[in-house]
């Protein structure tokens, strides 16, 4: 807001107008949104590993509470990390998951509380909220919802830097787990196929509710 003892303080019509200047263009809404379709097949072209760490960077930008950053996130290219994968799979996503160059287990990490003083200094003893057998589901809970967040997060990063992305919710959660993450702390929530898609496979898409459908203003 303009102050009277500061004439270059931007005026509240000036802060909001820099900020709409700030919104992506129809290309970039093309790439994230509009045009971009879930990947049933992909190409065969790996994915370079500076990619993955700068969509990862990318992500690791996005809001979670209390800077919490739950995500743990496995990537699975090798053929013996895909064999180890593949048993794990409802038999719809098998070859999809085979086609791809890198699939991602997006997992919560349930303990997460622990880096509160690292990654929350202003409020260290926001882990004592967390802390104990008796808060595990609290915990869980909240590392489950945020971790959500960062994987949405890594998807639409990997649009804007040009790769298409599947996600998969069909596998075997507790037989995963087992393989992945055998200490029990961490928890898969989905997985998400990543390369540059084969459109050919892409399906038509489906309808979409209309906004009166399914929001109100109140």
């Amino acid at each position: 807001m303009s102050s009277a003892f500061d004439p270059n303080t931007p005026s509240v019509d000036e802060i909001v107008d820099l900020k709409a200047a700030r919104a992506l263009d129809e290309r970039a809404l093309r790439s994230l949104f509009l045009e971009a379709r879930t990947a049933n097949g992909f190409l065969p072209r790996p994915v370079p590993h500076s990619l993955i760490e700068r969509i990862f960077a990318l992500a690791q930008l996005g809001p979670t509470s209390a800077n919490s950053l739950p995500l743990r996130i496995r990537f699975v290219e090798t053929p013996e990390a895909k064999a180890r994968l593949i048993p794990t799979l409802s038999p719809g996503n098998v070859e999809k998951t085979r086609s791809a160059p890198v699939t991602a287990i997006f997992a919560a990490d349930t303990e997460f509380f622990e880096h509160i003083p690292r990654l929350f200094p202003q409020s260290p003893q926001f882990k004592d909220f967390f802390a104990g057998k008796e808060k595990a589901q609290t915990a869980a809970q909240f590392a489950f919802t945020n971790a959500t967040l960062q994987g949405a997060y890594f998807m639409l990063a990997a649009r804007a830097l040009g790769l298409d992305v599947g996600p998969l919710g069909g596998f075997d959660k507790p037989a995963l787990d087992a393989e992945f993450f055998p200490d029990g702390a961490v928890k898969s929530l989905w997985l998400a196929n990543l390369g540059y898609g084969d459109d050919t496979s892409v399906f038509p898409r489906n309808p979409r509710f209309g906004f009166d459908e399914v929001a109100r203003y109140l």
